[in-house]
């Protein structure tokens, strides 16, 4: 409990802090940050990447305070020497949403507990997958995750491998979102800036029904050769139990609340400028009602604390901070190139951008800059619509290229450091930021998105 508020209460300090700021500024023309800005961001991409490998007791100790210095560097050029405090503001409101959806929905399931008294084999284990990418677009990819993965894993308990873990991520964490704006916050942005609900699911499912079932195929190839490590001599009742079930009303209360929001429901208050409105005040107290009133059974069988979540909440504090003058620099580029770009560019570009940036403000850059190819106004509904009626394989490409490539590394979706995580605190070994791309994300998902480029993008538009 304790670390819990202090959580709040450093949410609650930097909402203060970032208000007073704004109230000092004025209005102005934001200029763009100087090229060498994104230093720290490098710097922060690769003290993740090579903390743990190589300087593991340092990392493990200071990885908050170096993730937080490196955010105050580029915290303080913006105010200093750009003037510009409306860029800080907006990326903490995303910051504090993007927390307080993992959080809430990290507490939420977490406070439920799923025991499937099975063998553990192939077929199930495709099954559970499959599961997880259907329901990730009904629960968001954090919910689904943070759902299924302490099942999978003491399921596949004596013969849990690394590899499982990691087509979780590919599966669950992300490509199973793609289909629905809850699925994943890229999508969830398009739905407020007027792409039709189910335009997604319309328009993505025969992209994505493939692509899983290709990779659950591979997994299955993989995981056939996969034997227990020691005789299991148990006797399995073939029952699915499920305690703490009540606590599904808070998944269900934290998925209405993504929709209180002023873009959405007109009577919805807005309260800039503190960078936090209804929705956020509504998880955060799904965080605590779900921890408060949890079944100690339940927390103790989940293996539950907040070390995951707060190990996010420290090093994507810090990547939001300094991503701003990458992702500024990034959508400069995007609108002056933009009518250059074909389908195929922007697939790519979202993609390999959302696999280590943010892919929520990657997707708005470029589908920004794919508006402006057609003289479209990003912040016109009608427009939107216009883009989404008449060259549809722009937003079918930027969106596919956002949720999909979040799996190229640990931190191209929230949900992907917190599976590594809750994974490690379980005893299983994962490999490091740069082994998960060599040895998994390249070798099989590169391909897999090449082969989609080639069928449905390549010298489209």
């Amino acid at each position: 409990m304790k670390k819990m508020k202090l959580i709040f209460l450093t949410f609650f300090v930097g909402i203060m802090t970032n208000s007073a700021l704004f109230a000092a500024s004025e209005e102005g023309a934001h200029q763009l940050p100087e090229t060498y800005m994104v230093i720290p961001f490098i710097v922060l991409l690769l003290m993740i990447a090579t903390g743990p490998l190589f300087y593991e007791h340092f990392w493990e100790h200071h990885y908050p305070k170096v993730s937080i210095v490196l955010g105050i560097i580029t915290v303080l050029y913006y105010i200093f020497q750009l003037n510009d405090v409306h860029s800080l503001i907006h990326t903490s409101a995303e910051y504090i949403s993007f927390i307080a959806l993992l959080g809430s929905l990290f507490v939420a399931s977490g406070s439920i507990y799923i025991k499937v008294d099975k063998k553990a084999t192939p077929w199930l284990n495709v099954v559970i997958l499959f599961i997880g990418a259907v329901l990730a677009n009904v629960i968001g990819t954090t919910g689904a995750s943070m759902l299924l993965i302490r099942p999978f894993i003491k399921i596949n308990k004596n013969r849990i491998r690394a590899y499982q873990i990691i087509f979780f991520i590919f599966l669950v964490s992300n490509i199973g979102g793609a289909l629905t704006p809850i699925g994943d916050p890229p999508l969830f942005i398009g739905f407020l800036k007027g792409v039709d609900f189910f335009w997604f699911v319309q328009n993505i499912w025969h992209i994505w029904l493939p692509t899983i079932i290709f990779l659950l195929i591979i997994f299955y190839i993989i995981d056939s050769r996969n034997k227990d490590d020691a005789e299991n001599q148990d006797n399995y009742s073939g029952k699915i139990e499920v305690k703490g079930a009540k606590n599904v009303i808070y998944l269900v209360i934290i998925l209405i609340s993504v929709f209180i929001d002023p873009n959405v429901i007109s009577w919805v208050p807005s309260f800039e400028p503190i960078p936090i409105g209804i929705r956020e005040i509504i998880m955060f107290a799904v965080m605590y009602l779900a921890y408060k009133n949890a079944d100690d059974e339940v927390l103790m069988a989940n293996e539950f604390d907040f070390e995951p979540i707060k190990e996010v909440a420290y090093l994507f504090v810090g990547i939001f901070a300094t991503m701003i003058p990458a992702l500024q620099l990034i959508a400069h580029e995007a609108h002056v190139m933009g009518s250059e770009l074909n389908a195929g560019v922007f697939y790519w570009a979202t993609g390999i951008l959302s696999g280590f940036l943010d892919n929520t403000p990657t997707f708005m850059n470029f589908l920004s800059a794919a508006m402006g190819k057609f003289g479209f106004d990003i912040n016109s509904t009608a427009q939107v619509l216009t883009l989404e009626n008449q060259h549809a394989i722009y937003l079918e490409a930027i969106s596919v290229g956002a949720v999909f490539f979040g799996a190229l590394s640990y931190i191209g979706n929230g949900p992907n450091f917190m599976v590594k995580s809750i994974t490690e605190r379980s005893g299983i070994k994962m490999p490091s930021f740069f082994a998960y791309m060599i040895k998994y994300s390249i070798p099989i998902l590169i391909p897999t998105f090449l082969i989609i480029w080639a069928i449905f993008y390549l010298g489209a538009g």
